[in-house]
């Protein structure tokens, strides 16, 4: 584990898994309508979006999306990690008031390149909502100790004398 107790590629083993999961609100909704700028009447409006295939209003894809981020930043790999892509199936729609359960499974690891990728599925009760795969970027035990050995090194041979210094 890295010092914010995430998961470092070394850590990693295929089929780990957690699952975050949220409730995604009215307030969610309208807060991300406006830092996303997706006003879509969908998700905003509940007459227009009574007449639409829904028979009502639904969460954006992406909110949804956004707890499989919450999973991959605070549960597997954890704190540290970064996204490198995500690709993903909206498979069913997610409305106010329901709780989203985003699992990611690891399914391979890259120790070399600090990459591993993983399977990303979200779930309202037993409907699984989106399903897709990412790439991320993890932390490195590996690379921590090797870039300490190499500044510790660094450091004696600042302090050490050269050949042109006289000792006093």
């Amino acid at each position: 584990m890295n010092e914010m107790n995430g998961h470092d590629i070394e850590d990693l083993r295929p089929g780990m898994q957690a699952t975050f999961s949220k409730t995604l609100t009215e307030a969610d909704i309208v807060l991300f309508a406006g830092v996303s700028g997706d006003n879509n009447a969908v998700h905003v409006n509940e007459e227009f979006a009574a007449t639409t295939p829904f028979g009502g209003r639904i969460a954006h894809g992406f909110l949804t999306a956004s707890v499989i981020s919450a999973a991959v930043a605070n549960r597997l790999p954890g704190p540290g990690t970064v996204y490198l892509s995500q690709q993903m199936k909206f498979r069913a729609p997610v409305r106010p008031g329901d709780t989203v359960h985003a699992t990611v499974t690891v399914t391979a690891v890259d120790e070399a390149r600090a990459r591993a990728t993983l399977a990303t599925v979200c779930r309202v009760r037993e409907t699984v909502v989106i399903e897709g795969e990412a790439l991320v970027m993890t932390t490195s035990r590996a690379r921590r100790e090797r870039a300490a050995a190499e500044a510790a090194a660094a450091a004696a041979a600042a302090a050490a004398p050269t050949a042109t210094q006289q000792p006093a």
